[in-house]
């Protein structure tokens, strides 16, 4: 069993209000459960896509950056990059959608580098995963504090710790490892033979024939680098077969989530924030508006990313939504990664 701890909100709770509540069950998990902070806990975040209206605003998080500050712990908002176009594909572009989002309290690191190459390989040896490639700043770090906003997903069914844990650690290798389950493929037609890949690849799987790159598939270990860094869009993930894998086979996507999560989570002393809060039936990701689906319910938090999880899908379906996805919590509780049985603690 594992304690998480809760402080309700009303459906037309401010901002201040929202801070407020979360440095209260951040304070009261710290302090009964006796969790150590480490000197420096980036805190991972998502900066919401542009055009989106529902991510949770950089003033949310004030509560939380007053009381790590009131403990004279450092912080940082750490992201990662995404693996389709827009203003999160590089560390320039996302750096300057963070600001204008108002992420300028706390110094800002994409944690997988200027393009989302930048990664260590974690040993999990699981059932789809024998390595995950976890963006390298959050792997090196010992602990982080993880913000989940709890809300849908098209292909999750639901997004909160765990999904924070594994496609918001992983760098774009992880990313497509998950979403894809294929290889990266040359496009012939937009290939200039600069060499980027080629140098990038940690493995020697690309080489130039004809001035053109060709990637051995053998020998390629999916890692994505070679994507990531070409300047020229010569490098694709896209392809039917993945999308066919994603599409259509959701319980394994759900499961490479959860072992990532693992990969991100194993042997760490990450402490877990779910904010309930602006809850839809989509991802932060998408770039447009969307409404709740349900009214506010409030942050969670604990030390345990599947109870913090399991608490808010049930506070949720209490409140009269139905996510799909439920056996992502299932799956992540056979292989270790936390308990579903959870012991709420109101405040």
């Amino acid at each position: 069993m594992a304690k998480v701890y809760f402080k309700a909100l009303s459906c037309h709770a401010s901002p201040e209000e929202i801070s407020r509540a979360a440095q209260e069950v951040l304070a009261a998990l710290t302090d009964q459960e006796a969790a150590a902070l480490e000197k420096h806990v980036p805190m991972k975040v998502h900066f919401g896509e542009k055009g989106n209206r529902t991510y949770l605003k950089p003033e949310f998080y004030d509560g939380i950056i007053d009381f790590l500050e009131s403990r004279e712990v450092t912080s940082a908002f750490a992201e990662t990059s995404v693996l389709y176009g827009g203003e999160r594909f590089t560390r320039e572009k996302h750096e300057r959608l963070a600001a204008s989002h108002g992420f300028t309290r706390l110094p800002v690191v994409i944690a997988d580098g200027d393009k989302g190459e930048d990664a260590l390989d974690i040993p999990v040896g699981l059932k789809h995963f024998k390595s995950c490639a976890v963006a390298r700043k959050l792997a090196e770090a010992d602990q982080v504090l993880v913000a989940s906003h709890f809300k849908g997903h098209a292909l999750a069914g639901f997004g909160g710790a765990i999904k924070q844990l594994s496609m918001g650690f992983a760098a774009k290798g992880g990313k497509l490892a998950m979403h894809m389950s294929v290889k990266p493929v040359v496009r012939k037609w937009l290939c200039k033979g600069c060499g980027l890949c080629i140098r990038r690849c940690q493995v020697g799987a690309v080489t130039l024939n004809g001035k053109k790159a060709v990637i051995d598939s053998d020998q390629c270990i999916g890692c994505g680098a070679c994507f990531s860094i070409c300047p020229h869009h010569g490098i694709s993930v896209w392809s039917l077969k993945g999308l066919c894998n994603a599409l259509f086979h959701r319980e394994h996507f759900r499961e490479k989530l959860v072992e990532y999560a693992y990969a991100a989570a194993h042997g760490k002393k990450h402490i877990y924030l779910n904010f309930a809060v602006n809850i839809t039936a989509g991802c932060d990701c998408e770039p447009r508006p969307m409404r709740q689906v349900v009214p506010n319910i409030g942050i969670f938090a604990s030390l345990d990313p599947v109870a913090v999880d399991s608490a808010c899908y049930a506070a949720v379906l209490k409140a009269g939504k139905r996510f799909k996805g439920e056996a992502q919590l299932d799956y992540a509780q056979k292989i270790g990664l936390g308990t579903r049985t959870v012991e709420l603690v109101t405040l």
